[in-house]
């Protein structure tokens, strides 16, 4: 199965020190120059930063063949998005808001951060209360109400074993 990531999934999951969940999910992640570039930043954590500077073979850096010009998304949603279309990605890991419309407009299947940690969840990889309260513990924005939703699947479903 192949992924295609913007920035946040990628960040948040480096931060919450659960960035090996993406390959035993998703055998290979595509990460545009572009997400690179934003993993880079000197204000991304130091963790992030070293990360993306020597990236896990899993990771194939890739540079789309066209652009898509839409003001309202940054330049790493539009590559992921259009890298998506041209690899005939399974599904893009993206959290913006206006980025995860524009793929399913698209007919893109898209999964946030928190999709990646309940799916991961499942398959017996991680403990998500822990992980969603290590990601409540950084700046990454959520709905209280999403967390909370995760938090009764996964109860629901460790009750049903």
């Amino acid at each position: 199965m192949l992924a295609v990531a913007d920035t946040t999934p990628l960040r948040y999951l480096l931060v919450i020190g659960a960035i090996d969940i993406l390959p035993a999910l998703y055998e290979r992640v595509a990460v545009p120059y572009a997400v690179a570039e934003e993993l880079q930043h000197p204000h991304a954590p130091d963790r992030v930063r070293a990360w993306m500077a020597a990236p896990p073979p899993w990771i194939d850096l890739r540079q789309p063949q066209r652009a898509l010009r839409l003001p309202r998304l940054g330049r790493g949603e539009q590559d992921a998005i259009v890298l998506t279309g041209e690899l005939r990605a399974d599904l893009i890991l993206m959290d913006d808001e206006d980025g995860r419309m524009e793929a399913e407009r698209l007919g893109m299947t898209v999964v946030g951060t928190l999709g990646v940690l309940e799916r991961a969840a499942e398959w017996g990889l991680i403990d998500l209360p822990a992980a969603l309260a290590h990601l409540q513990a950084t700046n990454f924005y959520v709905d209280d109400a999403l967390i909370e939703e995760a938090l009764a699947r996964d109860a629901a479903r460790k009750g049903a074993r």
